[in-house]
């Protein structure tokens, strides 16, 4: 009767036989937990910037260069090419590697949950504005953050994968 609450609300602790394995499972969570919470200290992935190195573009205004107001996927409906995101009119990443895709958090993988909180949203009943740009202004003082953000996801996801995946049987 409740199992679909509780495949979602308790861990899923793996039950081996042998010492090691019990060991490996230590280590990955360990690792894991490192990865997750220090997220914001890991690399971002080298995505290709289509319109060029951003590290040689001559940006005046970094505020609005880089303000994100919704990040989209190439392609339409049926043929998403989730290898490519623009992230803004004048940044479209390419080069983002389908495993990242792998990684999923609730239902969803963890790449697209960055692309739909990036935004800028008005909600309809309170009339708040969720402004992601406001955030990397003001509270991290970096523009770029969540161009930077959604990179270090990529790596965050495939190191993860890379794990979870060599954990035992």
């Amino acid at each position: 009767k409740y199992s679909d609450n509780l495949r979602k609300q308790l861990p899923r602790i793996p039950l081996v036989r042998r010492a090691e394995d019990f060991e490996a499972f230590v280590s990955a969570g360990r690792k894991l937990g490192d990865l997750h919470v220090g997220f914001e200290s890991a690399d971002p992935y080298p995505v290709t910037i289509l319109e060029g190195d951003l590290r040689l573009a001559n940006i005046d205004d970094p505020a609005s260069y880089f303000r994100v107001e919704k990040m989209k996927f190439a392609g339409k409906r049926g043929e998403i090419d989730r290898t490519t995101v623009a992230y803004n009119p004048r940044i479209t990443m390419t080069g983002i590697p389908l495993e990242a895709y792998d990684y999923v958090v609730n239902g969803k993988p963890a790449l697209e949950w960055v692309v739909e909180r990036q935004v800028v949203k008005t909600d309809k009943d309170s009339g708040i504005v969720n402004d992601a740009n406001r955030y990397a202004n003001e509270t991290v003082g970096d523009p770029a953050y969540p161009l930077k953000l959604f990179q270090r996801v990529i790596t965050v996801s495939l190191e993860t994968m890379k794990i979870v995946r060599s954990l035992p049987k």
